[in-house]
Order: structure tokens, then sequence, then C-alpha cells
């Protein structure tokens, strides 16, 4: 939510947009793993393994992470597909495999006099143009070229300013990152059987990981589909194929969301909580609990939308209905929780303030109604709902209140928790 708001202030100040509504309007965001899939479809040999109702990952391995998704196509004609659960990332990019490479230099040259920090970069960086985006596990030795012809160390395989590695030790090298992606990949599929899982981005054209991939996934029936041009500019491209197209109609939550909500407090389950409660306009005592609005892991739809209710007491008749205003919050704890806050008014730890909800009232005030409480008092109350929608991967927000029997709609204004 921040980064969309972030890049969208870019593009105002960019002069690519006009002004910040403009921007709201025409900019659109999607998932890597979503523009990959795209990609993938344009690119591959075939795509006759397409049909409907067939369950299918995608991998985007990059520089630094490795995200994977699952997706079932509902349609082939017009394309659609659905994402069946949370997407999947893990740090085990490219540049691990560099590292991988440096702790094997190190430990290789402990004894040499080339196994200085500038020696072993240069090394690393040798490795990185050429051997790591060539290497299938085939080639017995692997030479990297980092210095002159006067640096020679034939005990461990230095001459003429090359070092020459077996394929066992630029394995190695891949074997942690490797390792970590087939992991993930088999808890994103979590018992599912998939008959292809595309493989994309600059660290998936690595013929050593496909090869890798291929034998994994091969016994477990698993085609693995690669594409035929280079994969780098995946993002990018499919991006604007899905624009052009607008194929994933719905997304899987990474967390559950949620607002701090005051319901009706009952004894027999708040009981323990007595000091969290507060009396309300009409007073009735109310508990502060977290209120979810969209469970982690719900498959949301571009027509998807919440609504909920909500309303404003006064004690007095209000001459400003004032201002609507809450945070939805995103719980990325374990399990499940019913608090914001803990007994301190403090946020919990694994909740965290999303972004934040502002409307004004004023519009509503032919909906304000005088009620009496449960004591008999008198008080003012005005009820009305929120919509929210996720289409399109962007969060958008509306009031809808009923006024002499007809509905009727206004803006909310939805402002990113976190500034940059």
């Amino acid at each position: 939510m921040a980064q969309q708001a972030f890049l969208r202030n870019a593009t105002v100040k960019a002069g690519v947009v006009r002004s910040p509504e403009d921007a709201e309007l025409r900019i659109e965001f999607i998932t890597e793993g979503e523009a990959s899939v795209h990609y993938a479809l344009a690119h591959t040999k075939t795509s006759t393994w397409l049909t409907k109702n067939a369950m299918f990952a995608v991998t985007d391995a990059g520089g630094s992470t490795v995200d994977s998704t699952l997706y079932e196509c509902k349609s082939t004609s017009p394309l659609s597909l659905e994402e069946v659960c949370e997407s999947e990332c893990v740090q085990a990019g490219g540049v691990f495999v560099d590292r991988g490479l440096q702790t094997v230099l190190e430990q290789k040259l402990k004894d040499s006099d080339f196994g200085d920090p500038e020696s072993i970069v240069e090394m690393v960086r040798s490795f990185e143009k050429k051997t790591k985006r060539i290497f299938d596990g085939t080639q017995t030795t692997n030479i990297l070229d980092f210095g002159g012809s006067r640096d020679n160390d034939r005990a461990h395989g230095i001459l003429k300013g090359k070092i020459t590695l077996s394929k066992e030790e630029v394995g190695r090298s891949f074997d942690d990152v490797i390792a970590r992606v087939m992991e993930s990949c088999l808890k994103l599929l979590h018992g599912r059987k998939i008959k292809h899982l595309l493989l994309v981005g600059g660290f998936g054209e690595s013929p050593f990981l496909r090869k890798r991939l291929i034998e994994m996934f091969g016994r477990l029936g698993t085609e693995v589909v690669t594409v035929e041009e280079p994969s780098k500019k995946a993002a990018a491209e499919g991006a604007a194929i899905w624009y052009s197209k607008q194929l994933v109609r719905a997304r899987a939550a990474r967390y559950s969301f949620g607002i701090h909500s005051g319901i009706r407090y009952q004894w027999e389950k708040h009981r323990g909580d007595l000091d969290r409660c507060y009396t309300d306009a009409a007073g009735v005592k109310r508990i502060r609990v977290f209120e979810v609005l969209i469970k982690k892991g719900a498959v949301l739809s571009n027509d998807w939308e919440k609504v909920s209710d909500h309303h404003r007491s006064y004690q007095s008749f209000p001459s400003d209905l004032g201002e609507f205003s809450t945070t939805i919050y995103a719980w990325e704890g374990q399990g499940e929780t019913k608090w914001v806050v803990d007994a301190n008014n403090q946020v919990i730890p694994g909740m965290r303030k999303f972004c934040s909800l502002k409307a004004d009232l004023s519009r509503l005030r032919s909906s304000l109604r005088e009620q009496r409480g449960e004591n008999g008092q008198r008080y003012w109350r005005v009820q009305y709902h929120v919509v929210l929608t996720f289409g399109r991967s962007n969060l958008q927000a509306r009031l809808r209140w009923d006024e002499n029997g007809v509905r009727k709609e206004g803006p909310i204004t939805v402002l990113p928790t976190t500034a940059y």
C-alpha cells in the first residue's frame, strides 16, 4: 500500500500523469508473480498443456528472491487465471550462489597468497559473468580468470591469473540455494498434484538450477517448463501483457486484514478483560477487538467487496457530524488473534498498521436519527457502511448509506500508514 502510494506520487512529480487523482485512476499494479505468468505463456514453446481447470505453478527466480505462485486456469478462451493460495517467497536468488562460491574459495585458499578479499572478489566477479551462467553440473573443470600472468599457485589450482575449480566445488556454491528453492516450491504445493511448473527470472536461466528442478519435479510427475526468450525482463513485459489482457481475475491475501472494532461486551466471553471495556453514547458496554475483514489465504476476485457496518453516536444533537476515520491492520503473526493492542494500549507483536481510511460524514446529516439508550437517555445516531474492494491488487474504499430509502455513496480516502 505504501509502496503503491510512493510510486503514484513519483509519477505525478515526473509528469507522467497530471494529478494524484489522475494517478489513482490510471496507474495500476501487478505482482511480479502474476506478470511472470503472462510472460511465460507468451514465450513457452507450447501452451497446449494449459487447459480449463489445470493447476500449475510459476517460480520466478531472480537475483535475490525466488517467488512461487500457484494458479488455476478458469478459462482458456478468454484466458482467465485464478491464484489458488498465498504465494511463497524465499531469499534464494542468484546473488546467494555468488556468496556460496565466496565461501568455497575462502576455504580452498585459506593457506594461499591469493586468499585475500580483493582476489576472491575478482574470482567471484568472473564466476558471475560466465561460469555461473553456463554451469550445468557436467563440466569437470571450470576456470575463473581473475589476475595477471605472474599470479601462480599450482598447489591451489592457480596458473597465470586463472583458478581451476572442479564441478564439485562449483556445485557446492549452488547446493544451499537450490535446497531452499526446492523447499519453498514444495511448501507452496503442500501435497497438491500439478503437471507443470513454469520457471522464469534471471536465475531461472541457470542450466544447473533447471537441471536440478527437472530431476526433482520429474520424480513427482511434474514437468518444468522454461521460456525460449531471456526471462530477466519477464516482470516488465509480463506486466504489459497483463494490462492488455487483464487475465488474472483473483489473488490470495498474504495476511489477515481487519479493524479495531468495538463489539458488545459479553460477560461469558470477556469477563477477564473488563479493563478493555468502554461505554458508548447509548449506554452500551463494549470491548475493542480485532474484527477480521479479509482472512489470510482468502482468494479475492477483481469484483470482490467487503461491506462492514458502522455507526456514530452523539450525546447531543451535533452541529457537525465530523469525520469518519479508522485504521486497517494486517495480522502477520501465527494463527489467529482477537486483539490489536495489549493491556497497555500498545500494538501487539505481529500486528501492523496497513492504512487509514478517512471520509467526511457531512452528507449523512439527513440520515441522523434520534434514539433512546438502555437507560432511557436521548442520543443521536447515524448509520453507514464502509465498502472495501481489492480489484487489480489495489485497495479501494467508499462510503455507503441509505437516505430516505435511496442508496447513496461517497468517497473514502485511503492513506498508507508508512511514509517514504
